[in-house]
Parts: C-alpha cells; structure tokens; sequence
C-alpha cells in the first residue's frame, strides 16, 4: 500500500514538473522571438533645417475707412424742397444735392438788396454835396455807414439762403438718403452719408511692447475675408497717446489703390511688414510637437553606410521663437543640414527605426 502511494506521487511530481518546464520553456521561447523581432521601419517625410531670409512682421485687426467720409446734415431747418442724388450716385465737389425751402429767405434778401441800392444812392449824394461844401461831415459818416450796414445784412441774408443748400465738400459716392421730400427737418437732421472711396485707410491698434518696432512710411497688408481682398499699403501716422485703459496704441495706414471691393467699416485684417533678417532658422509649424516637458521634434540620424546604413529618429527639445505664416523660427536645437520629421510623428518614438518617403508631404511650400 505504501509502495503504491510513494509511486503515485512520484508520478504526479513528474506530470507537475513537466507542465511547469514546458510552460517556462514556451515563455522563453515567446520572449526571444518578440526580442529578436525587429518592427518594420515607420514612412516618415522630412524636410532639411535650412537657414533661410525671415520676413518678420505684425499681425493686427484693423478697420477700413474713406480718407474723407462724412455724414451730411443740415444747418437750418425747414421743408425738404428737393433731393438731387440717388442713392450710390458718384458726385462731384461743390455739386447740389439737397434743396431746402428758402422762400422766405429770398424776398428777405430782395428787401435787404432793395435797401442796399437806396443806401448806396444816399451815400454817393452825400458825396456829392460833401465836395461841394454844402453838407454836414456827419450826414456823410451817417451815410456810409448806412451802406455798410446793408451790405451786411445783404451777406448774412446770402448766408442763410447757402445754407438752404446742401452741396458735397468733396467728390465721392453718396449713400441712401435719410429724408423725404416734404419733410421738415432742424438743425443737425442727417441727409445722407458721403464717402471718398478712391482714397481708402485702415485703422488698427498694436500693444504698448510692440510701438517702437513700428515706424512711419513701413509697408503694410490689408487683407478682407470679404472677397480675398488684399491691398498693399504703408503707414502714414501713429497716434502719439497710449490708451491708458487697453495699453494699445492706434496706428494708421493709407492703402493703395483699393479699387471696388472695400467699404468703410469692414473688417481687415493687417500684417505690418518688418525689416528682412537674413540666416534664420525656421521650419514648418506642423513638425513641433508640444508637451508639458516643452517643444520637440523628430531629427533622421543615420547610422552606418551602404547598404548597412539605418536610419532612426532621435527626440530633440528645440527653443521657438518668432512664428510667420506657416513657419516657427528655431532658436536653438537644431542645426543646418538636419533632416526634421514633417509628418508621422505620431507613430515615432525617441530610437524608432524610420524610411523616409516624401512623395507624400503636407507642407511642400512650407519645406520650401
């Protein structure tokens, strides 16, 4: 009985030391074939750190206004006569454009011209009389000043019947009108909106910081979402006066020849174009990886030669600095010549074996 049990366990321990072996030996095969193993090579396109001429500048929101633009309104009041404009009509300077019921105005003035012509005929009698010794000096100053007394009231009366008519300062296009004929109108009632369209600014404001990057006479670029508009410009005036309230500083720039597709009030968006640096480091936005630990990118090493040569990446913190359209200046971190991973830095880790292949680049112009 106790024979049979010794061979019983001796049996089991065997089974039992067979399972474990043969389990620790599929472990270590498992584990020498995935370390052995090596992945395939990732497709990554690449571009070449190459220093380059920056064209820096500032970016800004500006609006667009008319060099000239102003809103009509009258002097006097009174009923509307007549509207001598249509809405969007090209008008010239000095040109009528609303007429002002001004009768009573005139038979005024024809009084007072009436009274003009008798004061003048009194006072070239009394001179009359006065060089032939027969008046009194004092009936001549009383003459004269007669006549001078009605000239004045013939010009104040002048005035007032000018300003029964509304004429354009300067040429323009003229808007909708804002009244009717028949209509009683006071002082200050506006008639119409005019604006020089020929002659066309932008105003913008930049931070207190950047103001003395900026000076007088340095090109600008308007740029509308209306119609991809974009207008060359300089800038004509900087306002001396920081807002105490936002820090921001307005500055002014007249556009040139703006042409049909801009309008006061529109939206711009303006680039302030910066002296040109020569030897600047810069590379595609897109190839900068951020993280909590900073800015990265992916640099080729290549390691051998010929046939044997292998190309892996290698995680670099780089320094950014100033960013212009689709590029970001490289202040430190990488160096001519460098081949940067532009795209498949998802799939990349710090060692990855890669293949560049840049038949497929998303940034072409950027690599440029």
């Amino acid at each position: 009985m106790l024979r049979r049990l010794l061979i019983a366990i001796v049996v089991l321990v065997v089974i039992v030391g067979g399972i474990v072996g043969y389990n620790f030996f599929v472990a270590k095969m498992i584990g020498q074939y995935f370390a052995n193993m090596t992945p395939p090579p990732v497709a990554v396109s690449v571009v070449e750190a190459t220093p380059v001429t920056w064209k820096p500048g500032i970016e800004a929101i500006g609006t667009a206004r008319a060099a000239q633009g102003v809103s009509l309104a009258s002097e006097t009041s009174g009923i509307v006569k007549e509207i001598l404009f249509n809405a969007n009509d090209k008008v010239e300077t000095g040109q009528r454009l609303v007429q002002i019921d001004d009768a009573v105005e005139a038979a005024d003035l024809a009084a007072a011209q009436a009274e003009l012509e008798l004061a003048q005929t009194q006072l070239e009698r009394q001179r009359t009389l006065r060089e032939r010794g027969v008046t009194a000096i004092n009936d001549l100053d009383v003459a004269q000043a007669s006549a001078s007394s009605a000239q004045a009231q013939v010009l104040k009366l002048t005035a007032v019947m000018n300003q029964k008519s509304i004429e354009a300062p300067f040429g323009g296009v003229i808007g909708i009108a804002q009244i009717d004929v028949g209509q009683f109108v006071s002082a200050g009632t506006v008639l119409a909106t005019l604006q020089d369209l020929d002659n066309m600014r932008v105003d913008f404001s930049l931070p207190e910081q950047q103001i003395p990057m900026v000076r007088i006479g340095m090109p600008v670029s308007a740029t509308s979402e209306v119609g991809d508009l974009q207008i060359r410009g300089k800038i004509i005036a900087i306002e001396p006066k920081i807002d105490p309230n936002s820090r921001l500083v307005t500055v002014r720039a007249q556009l040139d020849d703006p042409g049909a597709g801009l309008n006061p009030g529109q939206f711009i968006r303006v680039w302030v174009e910066l002296p040109e640096e020569q030897g600047v480091m810069a590379l595609p936005q897109t190839v900068v990886t951020s993280n909590l630990y900073g800015d990265s990118v992916f640099v080729v090493r290549t390691q051998g030669e010929g046939d044997q040569a292998k190309q892996t990446v290698e995680q670099v913190f780089v320094k950014t600095g100033r960013r212009s359209g689709q590029l970001v200046e490289i202040a430190d971190g990488i160096a001519a010549g460098d081949e940067v991973v532009s795209a498949g830095q998802n799939r990349l880790t710090s060692g990855a074996a890669v293949k560049i292949d840049n038949t497929v680049n998303p940034l072409p112009a950027a690599a440029n």
